[in-house]
């Protein structure tokens, strides 16, 4: 199966503006004292999460079958993997 560069750059589009939305989260999270904005920050927080989530396990699939070293597919597991890693090193944020 080749790889669909178009399908590709559009989950790198989306890894970037949910990787945004994450660090926007976090930062609304820290200044408000609405507990019901808390509430629903941290449940957008999971979803997006969740989202990123599917789209690392899409981006190893479609890097699994290509056999280039260097390509959009590589970058995505990449991007995607940091965002991960970025909102799990954070997770504790939610919880102080």
């Amino acid at each position: 199966m080749k790889e669909s560069q178009s399908l590709t750059n559009s989950l790198l589009m989306e890894v970037d503006v949910l990787s945004n939305r994450l660090r926007n989260i976090k930062q609304s999270y820290k200044t408000t004292g609405n507990k019901a904005l808390k509430e629903r920050l941290f449940s957008e927080n999971k979803n997006i999460f969740k989202r990123v989530n599917e789209i690392h396990k899409i981006a190893g699939l479609l890097n699994k079958n290509n056999d280039e070293k260097i390509n959009f597919s590589n970058l995505l597991v990449e991007i995607a993997k940091r965002t991960l890693n970025e909102n799990k090193f954070e997770s504790n944020l939610f919880f102080l």
